[in-house]
């Protein structure tokens, strides 16, 4: 129950953004920009944030409102799992982030691994998506509610090579996994993919 004021920030930014997206009457575009307003004000509230930067995250989100969809990749050598570590924190994750517009799932999830760490790979299965809003996956809270799409991919080739974004790349036994990055992905999850790892004719988990 405490991380649902970001649940209920996202609903009235979603309100507020489908609102001013179809509506032409300026006194209701008034309300839905105050709308906005209380929703950047219950997550500044919450968090560390500046409202202004909130804002800013807001008004760049135009049309109707949509979840973002984060691609990550299962890449398994000798029974481990490729991790990146991220610059921006100093913490470890599978490597992926943002699908581009013009992209398809596994180009995108393709081009994120090789960006990330110099690996080429090839996509092989969606093992999983997640709601990362459902608390049983317990992300931190994030502005954005978001699709994790996970895929298995086989790895082809190429060699590590640290990004702007990364600083460390290796492959990591199950029972001995460095501090995780858990905005990006949590423990579970890769216990999870594992398990997929382990059982090939699993089908895919969603939610």
């Amino acid at each position: 129950m405490s991380d649902r004021w970001i649940e209920w920030a996202q609903q009235l930014q979603a309100i507020a953004q489908n609102g001013l997206t179809y509506n032409e009457n300026p006194f209701d575009i008034e309300r839905y920009q105050q709308i906005r307003q209380i929703a950047v004000d219950i997550i500044a509230a919450h968090s560390d944030m500046e409202p202004s930067y909130i804002l800013d995250l807001f008004n760049r989100e135009i049309g109707y409102a949509t979840p973002k969809v984060d691609v990550r990749a299962a890449v398994f050598d000798d029974n481990k799992i490729l991790l990146v570590q991220e610059r921006e924190d100093g913490c470890w994750t599978l490597p992926g982030g943002w699908a581009d517009v013009g992209d398809s799932p596994s180009e995108a999830i393709v081009r994120e691994v090789y960006e990330e760490s110099g690996y080429h790979v090839r996509a092989v299965k969606l093992l999983a998506i997640y709601d990362r809003n459902h608390p049983r996956h317990g992300h931190p809270p994030l502005v954005h509610h978001v699709y994790k799409l996970f895929f298995q991919c086989e790895l082809i080739g190429g060699t590590p090579t640290k990004s702007f974004e990364t600083e460390g790349i290796a492959f990591f036994d199950e029972l001995d996994l460095p501090k995780l990055s858990l905005t990006r992905v949590v423990p579970s999850q890769i216990a999870r993919l594992f398990e997929h790892y382990r059982n090939p004719t699993w089908q895919t988990d969603f939610d």
